[in-house]
């Protein structure tokens, strides 16, 4: 069973899919957040994540999500030019400024342009690698049938899916049943993404789906950064003490980076703050509360140095 790393916005770049590789393990292949057309032209923050000398301790796929072939082959170039050979295509944003002009979720829809994406695909066998990340639909759960065929008849290492539509974002129960559906009818292997947070979790759906390729962790790999070690040996780990300390030990390598990366206070605690959005059930309301409102870096550190 492999297990991957899934591609998170403001969470997941680079410095921290080292410091998880070094500090915490387990993973098989993370994936970059996605790199997207703005102003016209590939974001260079995200050209700077891939590329970044980070990078080398641990297995990396970016992911590109698009509207069109014209933003598809210029992202694909770009991924190409920075030396890499797998490609992510991000099928599942949920996110409305992103599933309003046809990019992630949105996509799935698009029959006409999903036709030329394929072509594209196709014509690269050989060339490139490329793996889908995607939902059941933007809407309703079954949209995914209209696209199937398409699926099928790409050339695709995995498929991954999360079995929500993007307007129930990240709320409400999995659709269990349709993904049994989506996986009887796909002919590529399936890599499960969606509430994956403890080891009963990702047994349950091991049992539901026993030909599953692998499951993709998201935030509940970043709530636990053990969350990995467990699940392969079948077992929680009993002291949550365990779990704080290796949160501390990424978080603290990770907080040195950005000191010495970035300007000012405020840019530090703006990308330090997150690294504990999920981490309430771990460390408490309160502490949870107090680091959120944390205003200035000594009141930030000595926060955590109260955990």
């Amino acid at each position: 069973m492999k297990i991957f790393a899934a591609p998170l916005q403001g969470y997941t770049e680079a410095p921290f899919r080292h410091l998880h590789a070094a500090l915490a393990g387990g993973i098989d292949t993370y994936f970059s957040p996605f790199l997207r057309i703005e102003h016209g032209e590939v974001r260079r923050k995200d050209l700077r994540d891939i590329t970044d000398a980070l990078n080398g301790n641990h297995h990396l796929i970016p992911q590109i999500i698009f509207r069109d072939t014209d933003e598809f082959d210029r992202l694909t170039d770009a991924v190409l030019q920075s030396g890499f050979r797998e490609i992510d295509l991000n099928m599942g944003c949920p996110f409305p400024p992103q599933t309003g002009k046809g990019r992630g979720a949105g996509f799935i829809a698009r029959i006409a342009e999903a036709e030329k994406i394929a072509a594209r695909i196709i014509g690269l066998q050989g060339e490139v690698s490329f793996s889908v990340k995607m939902r059941l639909g933007k809407e309703k759960d079954d949209e995914w049938r209209q696209l199937m065929s398409l699926l099928n008849s790409m050339p695709l290492s995995h498929v991954t899916l999360h079995p929500r539509t993007a307007r129930e974002q990240y709320s409400g129960a999995l659709h269990l049943d349709m993904a049994r559906e989506f996986i009887s009818a796909i002919r590529h292997p399936v890599v499960f993404n969606g509430e994956i947070n403890s080891v009963d979790d990702a047994e349950k759906i091991c049992h539901m789906f026993p030909d599953l390729h692998g499951l993709m962790l998201g935030r509940g790999l970043l709530a636990n950064p053990l969350l990995t070690q467990e699940i392969r040996r079948g077992t929680p780990t009993a002291d949550s003490r365990e779990i704080l300390d290796t949160c501390l030990r990424i978080h603290d390598s990770l907080l040195a980076h950005y000191r010495e990366t970035l300007c000012g206070d405020a840019q530090i605690l703006s990308k330090i703050k997150p690294y504990w959005d999920y981490s309430e059930n771990l460390i408490g309301h309160k502490s949870a509360k107090a680091i959120h409102k944390a205003n200035s870096l000594k009141n930030y550190i000595c926060e955590i140095n109260g955990l």
